[in-house]
């Protein structure tokens, strides 16, 4: 059984290895464990990479944000739980933070029209960028593929996860507005 899965295994990885992996999600999923609340990704693990989509059709490459401590966080306008949280993002998070140059807060709407997202994000009355993610694609960067939003994800200066979050609680919002305070006050190496 053990040799059959390490056949396997190998199989998928070399077959998978030859396929770009933007071209398909299922790489990460094939080749990470989903944990028990739906990520693929962990802390330690450096972020992967992706384009960031804004509103107003630029576009920028996470990567391209090192030397930043991010804050990425997975939204849509239809989750409530989303809709809850956003309000303490906009006042705990962002309004402290905004004018820091070695800060970085994306939202990414996950799964809808550039329209929609810019209604949600008026509606929402916040100021941080609400990017889009219209086929989730970069959702799928870091989550299995039965996962739902309402995530925030800390990634230090250089591009290493070290937050997941899952839902909205209020003790855990409150870890991670001291994990990114914490971040900010250690010493930039640039």
């Amino acid at each position: 059984m053990k040799r059959s899965l390490v056949l396997l295994t190998a199989f998928v990885l070399l077959t998978l290895g030859c396929r770009n992996r933007s071209e398909s999600t299922e790489v990460s999923v094939l080749s990470s464990e989903v944990d028990s609340r739906g990520y693929i990704v962990k802390i330690g693990d450096i972020s992967p990479d992706f384009t960031i989509n804004y509103l107003d059709g630029s576009t920028q490459l996470l990567s391209d944000l090192r030397g930043k401590v991010v804050m990425i966080q997975f939204t849509a306008s239809w989750c409530g739980v989303c809709r809850k949280e956003m309000p303490h993002i906009e006042d705990e998070i962002w309004k402290k933070h905004s004018s820091n140059n070695e800060f970085a807060l994306i939202g990414i709407d996950y799964k809808e029209s550039a329209e929609t997202t810019a209604k949600f994000a008026k509606d929402m009355n916040i100021s941080y960028p609400l990017t889009l993610d219209e086929d989730g694609a970069i959702f799928n960067k870091f989550c299995g593929p039965d996962a739902g939003v309402t995530r925030n994800i800390i990634l230090d200066r250089e591009g290493k996860i070290i937050m997941l979050t899952r839902l909205f609680d209020m003790e855990e919002f409150a870890e991670m507005v001291k994990v990114i305070d914490s971040e900010l006050n250690k010493t930039s190496d640039k």
